[in-house]
């Protein structure tokens, strides 16, 4: 379900953060998001994903208070916070620089939003002890930020974006700072906690994968819409249009001509004359321009592991890449010179050499006829 559509997926009455047809412009003619309609129950860990310019940050920063909507509404548990501004809206952050106070002590980083909302002392203690703990930092109250690594500084500013108990945590590109295995790991820790605590999250990143491994559900943006919104493994399986398919993991694409549509099947006639059978998702007429969409892992050139079934075309093998536990082969399939697949590291792989002529093949229900844009 894409676009203005995704409202009716769920009824306001149930939601707990709903955009309604919002708009968001800087200058007062480009549009930075176009209409808007998305809705999120209580306890859901949403992302939004797309490339720098997408929309998605705006969003969040609307839904946080620091931007204001040119057009539409945005509610919280039922009612617009629109007018609200952020320090009363309840919504805990996390960044991607942190925004740890240097001059206090980690203790007093997370102490202060609780006591902008005038705790007691004895209350606060009990609140920051907890918080700690729940980031595995109970030891670390009375240390600076600066005494701290960069996956510390995330922790505690988890911690504190926790401390004073919000229903809703927003999270911009919180692992951005971080190695690629800590930011692995740190993927795990953000979704365990949310799920152990019920929390709602929302999640900003440009990352893919990072989005596919942490989200209930993820909205895929581009040029100010949501061009697609599904769990990730229908995102990654059925994407419904070419920039979805080509944005979320790898992708092979080979465009072609609508030759032939009969119910759930059509016929592709590719660049060199060479016809496949593939899904019609995004065409609706013979003629019609196509680029299909196939995923390296679902495309086989060991001709005794072909499911019946399966349709098989001419490849030049250009590429064979030993990666460990994958072997990578890039191919020329009628035209693209960048067609992949890969194969798992096994025994009986076959190992390919450059400029073989072979026959690949999938099975068709793997292979989606989309936009040609």
């Amino acid at each position: 379900m894409t676009g203005s559509h995704l409202l009716a997926e769920q009824s306001n009455s149930d939601a707990f953060v709903a955009f309604e047809r919002v708009q968001k412009s800087y200058d007062g003619e480009t549009l930075v998001v176009k209409d808007l309609n998305l809705t999120m129950p209580k306890g859901e860990f949403l992302t939004m994903l797309g490339p720098s310019g997408s929309g998605k940050t705006t969003c969040l920063m609307m839904l946080a208070g620091f931007e204001t909507a040119t057009h539409g509404e945005i509610k919280l548990d039922g009612v617009s916070i629109n007018n609200i501004p952020p320090h009363k809206r309840g919504i805990g952050m996390v960044f991607q620089n942190y925004a740890l106070f240097p001059h206090m002590t980690i203790y007093e980083n997370l102490s202060f939003p609780l006591e902008v909302r005038k705790m007691g002392k004895a209350d606060r203690e009990q609140k920051v002890k907890r918080a700690l703990d729940m980031v595995e930092m109970g030891a670390f109250g009375g240390r600076r930020p600066a005494q701290l690594s960069g996956g510390q500084q995330q922790r505690i500013a988890l911690a504190r974006a926790l401390v004073f108990e919000p229903e809703l945590v927003l999270m911009d590109e919180p692992l951005g700072a971080l190695d690629k295995q800590l930011r692995e790991k740190m993927q795990f820790e953000i979704t365990d906690l949310a799920h152990r605590l019920g929390i709602t999250v929302v999640y900003v990143t440009h990352d893919q994968t990072e989005a596919l491994t942490m989200s209930d559900r993820v909205a895929v943006f581009d040029d100010g819409r949501i061009q697609q919104l599904d769990p990730p493994d229908t995102l990654y399986e059925k994407p419904q249009n070419s920039f979805v398919a080509q944005f979320i993991g790898e992708n092979n694409t080979l465009e072609g001509t609508i030759t032939q549509i009969t119910g759930e099947t059509c016929l592709v006639k590719l660049a060199d004359g060479q016809e496949i059978d593939a899904v019609p998702i995004n065409v609706h007429n013979v003629g019609d321009r196509t680029r299909v969409s196939i995923r390296p892992e679902r495309v086989e050139f060991n001709k005794d592991r072909l499911q019946e079934g399966a349709h098989t075309v001419k490849a030049e093998v250009l590429e064979f890449i030993y990666m460990g536990d994958i072997f990578r082969t890039r191919l020329r399939v009628a035209g693209n010179d960048e067609f992949v697949i890969k194969t798992r590291n096994a025994p009986d792989q076959v190992r390919l050499e450059p400029g073989s002529q072979i026959e690949i093949g999938w099975l068709p229900e793997d292979c989606r006829a989309l936009d040609a844009s």
